[in-house]
């Protein structure tokens, strides 16, 4: 059992139902944003999306009322790229997705090309192509290894869902017979690269997330304490048809303004 006694040093957060819903702030998210900078608490947020880079991201974020250093925001694409820079630096992937993967993987030598990569690395995006894809599926065919961002299946829109990584992962993967090894939440790899970034230990580290089944799980995997937020996804109600609970359950980040160094008092 976590001991939920010992001191908070430092926060991983998701952005998508935590600190912004559909482009817009959730009220309160500024103001604990802002207590962690006062205080000098150091905290990543986290997202699956891999479509934009750091700094696109920054730009959308500060459009909302949020303003978060480039280097405070970590997503499935660059954990993507920290993996693979560890398991083969210097190598080659055909990628499909967006600048914010295909910029990661620059920015650490790799070199892109359909011409026997070593990886086939698939992203988010909303334009994929059946060549693209046919590419894919012949490469991975021919040996090349199978790299996901993430799992998740769906993404939002203001017109309703949208196929997202998963969804392609499963189409090429019925095609080559092939799963993809998958970096982004609930893998706790991502959690741990990002407590890496940050100079973080787990025991001291809070997840906050809105969604039971990727931010808790990920977190509790990695031996975080964890903090679920009902202003997303997952209510108090759904939270309890899973086999695992977080730390503390609250309405929004709101709640923790005044408590960040120990919100399991409240």
């Amino acid at each position: 059992m976590t001991n939920t006694n010992e001191p908070i040093l430092s926060y991983l957060t998701d952005m998508d139902g935590v600190l912004v819903h559909e482009n817009h702030l959730i009220p309160g998210a500024d103001k604990f944003l802002a207590e962690l900078r006062t205080n000098d608490i150091p905290f990543l947020v986290l997202t699956n999306n891999s479509i934009y880079t750091a700094r696109d991201l920054q730009a959308r974020l500060r459009h909302t009322g949020l303003d978060i250093p480039v280097e405070s925001i970590w997503t499935s694409a660059l954990a993507t790229a920290t993996f693979l820079n560890d398991q083969r630096p210097g190598g080659t992937a055909y990628v499909v997705g967006e600048s914010g993967l295909t910029t990661a993987l620059h920015e650490i030598g790799y070199v892109l090309t359909d011409s026997d990569p070593d990886y086939v690395v698939l992203g988010e995006t909303r334009t994929y192509s059946f060549e693209a894809i046919t590419t894919a599926i012949r490469l991975i065919t021919a040996g090349a290894r199978f790299i996901a961002t993430n799992p998740d299946a769906t993404g939002p829109s203001r017109e309703g869902i949208l196929p997202a990584t998963g969804s392609v992962a499963a189409l090429i993967t019925r095609a080559t017979g092939r799963e993809p090894y998958y970096v982004g939440k609930p893998n706790p790899l991502m959690m741990r690269s990002a407590l890496r970034r940050i100079g973080a230990h787990s025991q001291s580290t809070v997840m906050i997330g809105d969604r039971m089944d990727t931010d808790v799980i990920s977190g509790l995997e990695a031996g975080l304490r964890t903090i679920l937020v009902t202003s997303g996804i997952s209510g108090r109600t759904t939270a309890e048809n899973f086999p695992f609970r977080p730390t503390l359950t609250i309405d929004s980040v709101a709640d923790l303004v005044g408590h960040t160094r120990a919100p399991f008092d409240l």
